[in-house]
């Protein structure tokens, strides 16, 4: 962070919520330990510096999903093994090279990781029903029979699809998990499975490690509610009264209806401010909610303060509490028609990171 005082909008990252976050879910599952996910940058938080909160839990390692992510915590020196999920065909060479344990998912990229670094330890993923990744359940005895015997075999995984919409289909994975893993000719020291929702509803059976992501950057679970992790600031740049008729941004697409404040404030879709939330948004300012008028632009947003001048040097909060007031992540992403993960992950470089 470059500047002590951030010129135009920033997020306040609470490390010591994201931690409790994390303690919450190792607390249900006594018996497994973290892997805890910090690709995309820590879900936009800064990969380096949650990664360094997270080693206070002693996690058994971290997971990301490019070969460079995985660079980046090497080179902030984390040790751990770091898991990289899904690597391309040409992204092993620099897996071996930073020794980073690839999580792979068909014959041809487990021969070429022999072929590169037998020694080092490999995961494989078993696709249970995701249809994404991995092996099929059903074929995975086959398939195994040619690294099976392998001593860098370390780990074998599987990814819940549905463990927050409908936990019965939990339980269905699971079974088809422990019926890949009985054919396999001796059971992989590291066996996973379960994302936030599946670690915190459905704690870990005889699995050794959870793979808690959202849910540690403030993300909620059905049933289960995080600490605040972020607060998203924007300061207010310009003031304007106009008189009813006047209509807002691009498009024209909002009228005012009697004598009102505007207030233009320093964040717009280039920052990560969805351009959905045009005129169904919202930000907090003053304690006060105030709409979202018209299209949300690329560097500025305008709020609608009605009757009210916000003070000088006031600050808008897009993500997070302002007083009594509060904007929760859920909320937000429920209001731009997209999800939590989103949201964060779509906090682009310019909007500062600083860590409370």
């Amino acid at each position: 962070m470059g500047h002590m005082t951030p010129e135009r909008t920033w997020i306040e990252v609470r490390l010591s919520a994201l931690v409790a976050n994390a303690r919450t879910v190792a607390a249900r599952n006594a018996h497994a330990r973290l892997l805890p996910m910090v690709k995309a940058n820590g879900y936009g938080l800064g990969a380096v510096p949650v990664a360094r909160a997270l080693e206070a839990l002693d996690p058994w390692g971290f997971g990301v999903a490019t070969a460079e992510e995985g660079a980046e915590l090497r080179r902030a020196g984390i040790g751990r093994p770091v898991l990289v999920f899904a690597p391309t065909m040409e992204a092993l060479e620099t897996v071996a090279a930073q020794r980073l344990t690839p999580a792979l998912g068909t014959s041809a990229l487990v021969e070429r990781w022999l072929h590169l670094a037998p020694a080092l330890p490999f995961h494989v993923e078993v696709d249970t029903g995701m249809a994404r990744a991995g092996f099929d359940w059903r074929e995975f005895g086959v398939a195994a029979a040619g690294f099976a015997s392998e001593p860098a075999f370390e780990g074998v995984f599987t990814h819940f699809h549905s463990a927050d919409e409908a936990p019965a289909s939990v339980r269905e994975q699971r079974e088809r998990f422990a019926a890949a893993l009985a054919a396999l000719p001796r059971r992989p020291a590291v066996v996973h499975a379960a994302n936030s929702a599946g670690a915190l509803s459905a704690p870990a059976v005889g699995e050794d490690l959870v793979r808690p992501g959202i849910f540690v950057y403030g993300g909620a679970v059905p049933g289960y509610q995080p600490e605040v992790v972020v607060q998203w600031r924007a300061r207010v740049i310009e003031t304007r009264w106009r008189d009813a008729g006047y209509t807002v941004s691009y498009g024209a697409t909002w009228r005012l209806g009697a004598r009102t404040c505007l207030a233009t404030i320093a964040a717009g879709y280039a920052d990560g401010v969805r351009r959905s939330l045009s005129s169904r948004g919202a930000a907090l300012l003053g304690g006060r909610r105030l709409p979202i008028a018209g299209r949300v632009t690329m560097d500025m947003t305008v709020l609608d303060a009605a009757d009210r001048e916000p003070a000088p040097g006031a600050v808008a909060t897009l993500l997070g509490t302002d007083g009594d007031a509060c904007l929760t992540l859920d909320e937000v992403a429920a209001a731009a028609g997209t999800i939590s993960y989103e949201i964060l992950t779509g906090l682009s470089g310019r909007v500062a990171r600083v860590y409370v």
